[in-house]
């Protein structure tokens, strides 16, 4: 896996080990050669994730709206930036640059993004891990809501298992090196 689509908050949420676990998965990229490829901008935890990737000597691509980059919200640093009109394009040019999709804590945006690269693995649109860095809990919840969609038979078991989950950033990456994608079969029946 040479590179890796990070979702996460455009702020850095108010517990300080979020912003420590994005410093630390940046870090881990830069020394693993692994590209991150990520939403470009320069706040909350996507600025200290890209920093981090930079700080190291990684390569770090930003994938940015032009409404967002005209809030002169845009990483000024990065190896590359590359700017789409509609956010629809920046998630697809994201995927297309990206061999593997990791969630860190974030809002509506982020679960957006983790919404759809899961959908588009359950529709075998892609085969490429997909990861969810738990960050002092913060998933709790929404991973239980998975495992209720499982049980009310709305999202299969195998589906629910593409999902990688883990609280340490080191393990997250050596467990999305190791994946490989089960065949899975989207549930079309009650």
């Amino acid at each position: 896996m040479q590179s890796i689509g990070v979702y996460c908050g455009s702020r850095a949420g108010e517990n300080p080990v979020y912003a420590a676990a994005a410093k630390t998965l940046g870090t881990l990229l830069a020394q693993k050669k692994i590209t991150l490829v990520y939403g470009g901008g320069n706040v909350g935890l996507m600025g200290c994730i890209a920093d981090a990737v930079l700080q190291h000597q990684g390569k770090a691509i930003g994938v940015i709206p032009k409404f967002l980059q005209e809030r002169e919200v845009a990483h000024g640093s990065l190896d590359e930036l590359i700017v789409y009109e509609t956010m629809h394009e920046r998630k697809l040019r994201m995927f297309e640059l990206s061999e593997g999709f990791l969630a860190l804590p974030g809002g509506f945006g982020t679960m957006d993004e983790l919404f759809e690269i899961l959908t588009w693995g359950q529709l075998s649109l892609h085969q490429h891990p997909i990861a969810l860095l738990n960050v002092n809990g913060y998933y709790d919840h929404f991973l239980s809501l998975l495992d209720q969609m499982v049980q009310e038979k709305f999202v299969s078991p195998s589906n629910r298992a593409m999902l990688i989950v883990d609280t340490d950033p080191l393990t997250i990456l050596d467990k999305m090196q190791e994946y490989k994608a089960a065949q899975t079969q989207k549930w079309l029946t009650p």
